[in-house]
């Protein structure tokens, strides 16, 4: 977890950049959930679901920077 003073140097700095990476971020997460496949008990499930995980963690790792950004 990034706090704010160790913010990774590949996340964007400015508030505007972060708030698009995050709409970035939520549109590939869209677009995944579209392609769930139907087999639950597939590799290819668990890949969609291992890639699905991926993109939530960095919403929740964005959220969380903005939220920093506003108390600041």
């Amino acid at each position: 977890m990034a706090d704010q003073f160790s913010r990774p140097a590949e996340l964007p700095a400015s508030r505007e950049q972060l708030q698009n990476r995050l709409r970035a971020v939520r549109e590939q997460l869209a677009r995944l959930d579209a392609l769930e496949p139907a087999e639950l008990m597939s590799e290819e499930h668990e890949r969609w679901g291992e890639r699905h995980e991926q993109l939530e963690d960095q919403v929740d790792e964005l959220m969380d920077l903005l939220d920093e950004m506003e108390e600041e």
